[in-house]
């Protein structure tokens, strides 16, 4: 892909469907849970992308076989908790949920294993994961300054216990210690020190395990959560759901054009929190449709909110694409931890929201987007997919909006600016 694409503004609403690509988020919690299972698993309706090729390649090093039987399936010849490698160098990339699956999973084995990733993943916090994990009985540690990667760790099996977790850092870590407990030596309990970010996506975790035979009891509060240790889980036939964060690009691409775009494959009853996008959409003057297998945007005159996103806080930046559409400000609040991720989605978001003209605040927890005059841009996207996708959006009504390094795009979503370009053809 070329260094920059220019966003084509449409002439009219966008009338359209699609289904997104699988989730990122359960395809990597499928691939671990089929990976500690006791026999094979298959999965259907993977996600296909740089993230997951870095799990599937990663779990290979490991001695856990993965097969693709065409782009969306694989099938995974789980090894019932038990790594056969003895040694690995595993790259991640810039792949937050492999280095933090995987750190987790890689202390039930027998050996040395150290983990890496890109330049910015060495500046990506892991160190109270690590915290956990030592408190669970495991010898895992960092190598760079302010607890972050490469991480190393000497296994000799997860003995189990109890351990404190951050909760205002990232979910993923917890996710991460709940799939790896089933095969721990004994139950392991978790208790959440603090307000839990990103509620959802532990509730996915506790659904996508539920689904291969393991039960995470969790109090009323979701502060303490318990696994028991089962030896790992039960191989099983898993279908995966669109992705919801890809598909609020398309719900976006409604409000922002005035258009009505349904997304197939997700309703209410998804696993993913991040089909909540659309009630964010509602409450700026969207008409949200409701099916069984479709959610569905129809634009209207938008109008500023005050949404707290903390638990769909990787919409955020699709959210901004949209409020500078709107008739006055716009205030994001429970973000803090946005900050710590590909790139810093408060601060660098903010300094490329006012590049297209918007007056925005940033703020700890979120900023407050207040609408200006448009103006022509080139995007800097940090290497980050969901800055690159989001803010194409933008250029769908404003001229001259050039997004750098598209390419990055193949994260977790690789033909995202084609799905675009076919989305609003008829529109041009």
């Amino acid at each position: 892909m070329s260094e920059t694409i220019e966003i084509v503004p449409v002439k009219g609403p966008i009338h359209a469907s699609i289904r997104p690509p699988g989730s990122k988020s359960l395809t990597n919690r499928a691939l671990v849970c089929a990976a500690l299972a006791s026999g094979r698993s298959r999965l259907t309706g993977v996600l296909d992308s740089d993230d997951t090729r870095v799990m599937v390649e990663s779990l290979g090093r490991l001695g856990i076989r993965v097969s693709a039987t065409d782009p969306q399936t694989l099938v995974v010849e789980g090894v019932g908790g038990r790594l056969p490698a003895s040694q690995a160098d595993l790259f991640v990339g810039n792949s937050g949920t492999t280095i933090r699956f995987l750190t987790a999973l890689v202390t039930l084995g027998n050996g040395s294993f150290r983990l890496d990733g890109v330049p910015r993943m060495r500046e990506r916090p892991i160190g109270d994961l690590v915290e956990a994990l030592n408190a669970l009985g495991a010898h895992v540690r960092c190598e760079s300054a302010g607890g972050c990667p490469p991480v190393v760790v000497k296994a000799t099996g997860l003995p189990g216990g109890t351990a404190a977790v951050r909760g205002d850092i990232s979910s993923q870590f917890l996710s991460g210690l709940l799939m790896a407990a089933p095969a721990a030596a004994s139950d392991v309990e978790l208790l959440i020190d603090g307000e839990l970010v990103s509620k959802p996506y532990v509730a996915m975790t506790t659904r996508v395990m539920a689904d291969f035979g393991v039960q995470v009891e969790a109090n009323p509060t979701a502060s303490r959560f318990t696994v028991p240790a089962v030896g790992g889980y039960q191989p099983c036939d898993y279908a995966i759901e669109p992705d919801a964060s890809a598909a609020s690009y398309f719900w976006a691409a409604a409000a922002i054009t005035g258009g009505r775009v349904e997304v197939q494959g997700l309703s209410d009853r998804a696993l993913q929190g991040d089909v909540r996008f659309v009630d964010c959409l509602e409450a700026m003057g969207c008409t949200v449709e409701r099916g069984p297998d479709a959610l569905t945007v129809t634009g209207g005159t938008l109008r500023g909110a005050r949404l707290d996103m903390n638990a769909i806080s990787d919409t955020v930046q699709t959210l901004a694409a949209v409020a500078l559409f709107a008739e006055g400000p716009t205030e994001v609040t429970g973000v803090a931890h946005n900050r710590h991720k590909e790139t810093d989605r408060i601060g660098d978001l903010a300094t490329e929201l006012r590049r297209l003209g918007a007056e925005v605040e940033e703020r700890p927890d979120g900023m407050v987007i207040s609408p200006r005059s448009l103006r022509a841009a080139e995007i800097e996207t940090y290497d980050d997919h969901r800055m690159a996708m989001s803010l194409s959006l933008v250029g769908l009504r404003q001229p001259g909006v050039r997004i750098k390094n598209p390419g990055c795009t193949a994260k977790t979503y690789p033909e995202y600016f084609e799905d675009l370009a076919r989305l609003t053809a008829e529109a041009r």
